[in-house]
């Protein structure tokens, strides 16, 4: 049979070995290290994840010898935890340096006493989420013990064309970014899930003129969501707040004007004030 012949590396004590040419792997050991750690990037439905070392030198693309000295390392530092089970998953200490993000926790230490009076009236869950990449972050998250059951939480990332807070901040984000998301194709998750590219600008433009999103059952079966944008000092919107309820025929006023009112509550302590008129 022909075929490439294989190397043979002949070891310092003399054995040799026969392998196939691999590519070298010219990545800085930092570079080995984020790729570890992106391996934890969890899809979109999976609420935690616990990856075996075999599966994080898959993921990572590395030798698992490389893999066992770095997550070794990263067990120590305190950016991974090794389960019980002997899988991994992140560690409390990515966790604290996160929340210290001066954006990230601005925003949410002045928001979530408005957080709080939203769930304290509705009893439902809120979120608090904002644009990073394609993706809708969510920085806070408020749940009562018989509210609907959700994937979301907080430091996850979810599409921005099948929740309501992220259809809030793609309306408001720049023409560019809005191309961008829809120059590719948009996955659906369930069967009313907006996929259309054409139907997804529609939809921003409502979101624009009424200032508040609404959506049902496009990301999770049973439940619907209201959200409505965040703005600073300047007008901009640099976040988006939601309730998400059991899904029913029609959307509840009292909730869409609760958010609505933790929307401008935030925007004012945030140092935005409306134009007159």
């Amino acid at each position: 049979m022909s075929g490439k012949p294989a190397l043979r590396t002949i070891a310092s004590d003399g054995s040799s070995s026969s392998s196939s040419s691999p590519a070298a792997d010219t990545r800085s050991v930092a570079a080995r290290i984020f790729a570890i750690l992106d391996a934890f990037a969890a899809p979109a439905g999976v609420t935690s994840l616990t990856l075996t070392l075999t599966t994080l030198a898959q993921r990572a693309g590395l030798p698992l010898s490389t893999t066992h000295r770095l997550v070794a390392e990263l067990v120590q530092w305190g950016g991974l935890t090794k389960q019980e089970n002997g899988q991994y998953s992140l560690g409390m200490k990515l966790w604290e340096l996160g929340v210290q993000m001066p954006t990230a926790r601005n925003l949410r230490t002045i928001a979530l006493p408005y957080l709080e009076d939203l769930y304290e009236t509705t009893r439902e869950h809120v979120h608090l989420a904002i644009l990073d990449g394609r993706d809708a972050l969510y920085l806070e998250k408020l749940s009562g013990h018989h509210a609907v059951r959700l994937i979301s939480r907080v430091g996850s990332r979810l599409p921005l064309h099948s929740t309501g807070v992220g259809l809030v901040l793609l309306a408001y984000a720049p023409t560019e970014v809005v191309q961008d998301y829809l120059s590719v194709s948009l996955q659906r998750f369930l069967p009313r899930t907006v996929t259309s590219p054409d139907e997804v600008r529609k939809r921003l433009a409502t979101i624009r003129a009424l200032g508040v999103a609404y959506m049902s059952e496009e990301m999770t079966a049973g439940s619907s969501s209201t959200a409505a944008p965040i703005r600073d000092r300047t007008g901009q919107v640099v976040a988006a707040v939601s309730i998400v309820t059991r899904t029913t025929p029609e959307p509840d006023p009292a909730h869409e004007q609760a958010v609505r009112v933790a929307a401008q509550g935030i925007s004012r302590a945030l140092g935005y004030r409306r134009a007159a008129g």
